[in-house]
Formats: C-alpha cells, sequence, structure tokens
C-alpha cells in the first residue's frame, strides 16, 4: 500500500499503468456492470474545504467499486482543533482502509499519513491537487495527446492545480510553460522539483510573464480561477492584474489550431476565460471533470495495492463477456 500526498509521487510507469487501468475501469460504468474490487472495504472522507466534483467523485468512484465512504465534514471534524491530527489518525485506522483528506495545510494531509496505517490520498491542499492533475492529463492522453507529444500551457494564477500539473506533465515529459503575472509564479520549492523530473524525464519547463508567449504552439492550454479558496480576499486585486491573462479566442489565436481549452472547475465565467472558449468545440473542460470519478478509482485500487488484482478481473470481466 502507498499514500499519494503530492504529484511527485508516481513516476511516469505509474501514471501510464493508471491512465490504462481508469480507460478499463470506463466499461463497466458505462454497461452498469457492478464491480466488487472494494468489496468489504471502507474509506473515510475528510473535508475542510467545500466541493463538487471531489466529493461526489470520491463518493460515486468508491460505491461503483463496491466500497463504501463516509463524509466527514468541518462539523464532524475540525482537524487540528477539536482533536488532534494525530489522534484523528488513529481512531480512522481502526476502522477504515483507506483515508481521502481535502484540506488547507499539506502539513495535515503528511501528518495524516505518518500517523495512520492505511494510506492517506491527497484530495486537494493549498500546495497541491495531484488528483486534479492526474485526471487532466488523463483527459489529454484520451484525446491523443500525450508524453513528449505534449506542449501544455498554464496561463494564470501558480496555485495548486499548476504546481501539481506542471510536477506530473513533465514527469511524462511533456513541454511545459507557465504564465503568471509577476509574484503570481508557482512556489519555487514546486519549481526546482518539476525541473529535477523534467531532466529526469526528457520534459521541459519554463516559467515566465507573458501569456502569448507561453501558448504560443500549444496543443493544450489551461487556465484556473484567479483567486483559489485561500486567496478569496484578494478577489477584486487579482481581477485587474490576471485580466491580460483571460483565456480567450485572441490568445488562442497563438496556440496551436485546435488546441484543448482546460480548466479544473469551477470557473468564473467571463473572468479567467470566456464563455465562447470554455463552451467551444476545443473545450475539454467537462471531460476533466468526468474523468475525475475514473482516475481517482485507479488512485485508489493503486495505493490499497489492488491495482493488479483489478487488471486480472477486468480481464477475466471482458473475456467473460466475449469483448
Amino acid at each position: 500500500m502507498r499514500d499519494f500526498l503530492r504529484a511527485s509521487d508516481f513516476t511516469a510507469h505509474d501514471i501510464e499503468r493508471m491512465f490504462s487501468l481508469a480507460t478499463s475501469l470506463k466499461v463497466p460504468v458505462q454497461q452498469h456492470q457492478p464491480l466488487d474490487l472494494l468489496h468489504g472495504r471502507s474509506a473515510a472522507m475528510i473535508f475542510q474545504k467545500p466541493s463538487l466534483r471531489t466529493r461526489a467523485t470520491f463518493d460515486i468512484g468508491i460505491y461503483q467499486l463496491g466500497g463504501h465512504a463516509i463524509y466527514l465534514g468541518p462539523t464532524e471534524i475540525s482537524l487540528g482543533q477539536r482533536e488532534s491530527v494525530y489522534d484523528v489518525a488513529k481512531n480512522l485506522e481502526r476502522w477504515v482502509d483507506i483515508i481521502i483528506a481535502r484540506v488547507y495545510s499539506q502539513s495535515d494531509i503528511e501528518e495524516l499519513a505518518e500517523a495512520a496505517k492505511p494510506p492517506v490520498i491527497n484530495a486537494l491542499s493549498n500546495d497541491e491537487h495531484p488528483c486534479q492533475s492526474m485526471a487532466d492529463l488523463f483527459t489529454l492522453y484520451e484525446h491523443g495527446i500525450r508524453n513528449k507529444d505534449m506542449r501544455l500551457a498554464f496561463v494564470g494564477d501558480g496555485n495548486n492545480v499548476c504546481a501539481s500539473l506542471m510536477i506530473n506533465a513533465v514527469t511524462l515529459g511533456a513541454d511545459v510553460r507557465v504564465a503568471s503575472p509577476k509574484g503570481y509564479a508557482p512556489p519555487q520549492k514546486s519549481i526546482e522539483i518539476a525541473e529535477k523530473l523534467a531532466a529526469e524525464n526528457g520534459g521541459s519547463l519554463r516559467i515566465m510573464e507573458d501569456p502569448k508567449e507561453a501558448v504560443k504552439g500549444a496543443n493544450a492550454v489551461y487556465t484556473d480561477t484567479w483567486a483559489s479558496m485561500h486567496t478569496e480576499s484578494e478577489s477584486e486585486k487579482r481581477k485587474h492584474i490576471f485580466r491580460p491573462y483571460q483565456v480567450n479566442t485572441e490568445l488562442l489565436k497563438n496556440a496551436e489550431a485546435g488546441a484543448k481549452v482546460m480548466h479544473c472547475l469551477p470557473a468564473h465565467r467571463g473572468e479567467e476565460l470566456t464563455d465562447e472558449v470554455m463552451d467551444g468545440p476545443n473545450s475539454v473542460v467537462f471531460d476533466q471533470a468526468e474523468n475525475r470519478l475514473h482516475i481517482q478509482k485507479a488512485i485508489i485500487l493503486e495505493c490499497l495495492g489492488l491495482a493488479e488484482s483489478a487488471v486480472a478481473r477486468l480481464k477475466y470481466t471482458y473475456a467473460a463477456a466475449g469483448e
């Protein structure tokens, strides 16, 4: 068993294996076939932050795999306040098989993982959002944009999503460009991790301020909200600073024709991207949202050490069905 705390926890081989597994896991869902891969297993879902996609996809995904998830929101657990992170971990390890946590502090995720015997999955922290980046790259994988063929431009705030995305992408050998206003680039620590992984895997990373330069020749253009959940008090200030970074038709003229447009949602339409772009033919925004469900099932199975048995079970199921 293993934890998934940061994007750098998975190698290129890990990522590609989970993409293959996620692809296979889609078939039973589409055919409404039950899968008892998590029969008798349970998950604790600790949520300090509000969520649509993360909560729905983890809860539904665990159900589709035959397991049971229990939601522990801010009113049930005031992590580190009503009860220490350590004590929460030591309680949960007696009851559940895996812990999924959406929190503010990365240190809380890491303390949970250190104290608890079951695997811990980072469902978002202020530092990273690795499950989101896995869904994003799986979406590009499905659209034929893979590994060294990927030229990915991230335009906007160098936030937790950006950090995980650039780390996972360069691990696959992609060419990644990040354009942010001065003072809003990804954290230096994340840049250093990505640069190291790029050198090891044949990828590349460029950090810049010019969005047109970042998008030039890109076959995927990604943006996110200008004010994340922990920076919402700066919303009005950021609208002025980030206005030149809006992903719109004019900016996309610099990208490769047909470049995929990406956003992790929720989107502020008319701010970081326009309706015309988000609802346009090259948008894969809702594909990304759907794929949270499938890739997170693969991540759960990987972290529980059940990925290989899942592959064998799926092959047997398909063979029995004559597929």
